[in-house]
């Protein structure tokens, strides 16, 4: 029961890995390009309000996989969004 809650929780940690990290070289493009105009501003708020409500689930469960996924994707959402209303 032990090896499947562990296995159950290295599942967790590299599907937020994956879905985490794929907002990275468009968070990097924008901040070097300084350009949004291919972000649509409903996904980013959508997306953004979205990754807060799953870190708030994350911490009702305590589920480290989730907050930790959902805090960093949060992070990277949060710049996304604000460049996309900086350089509108």
């Amino acid at each position: 029961m032990i090896m499947a809650s562990m296995m159950t929780e290295y599942l967790g940690y590299a599907a937020g890995l994956l879905t985490t990290f794929a907002f990275v070289p468009q968070a990097y493009r924008m901040i070097r390009t300084r350009q949004a105009r291919d972000i649509s501003m409903s996904w980013a708020v959508a997306m953004t309000a979205g990754a807060l409500l799953w870190l708030f689930y994350g911490l009702a469960l305590q589920s480290p996989p989730i907050i930790a996924a959902n805090g960093v994707t949060l992070l990277l959402l949060s710049i996304i969004l604000a460049i996309k209303i900086r350089h509108r």
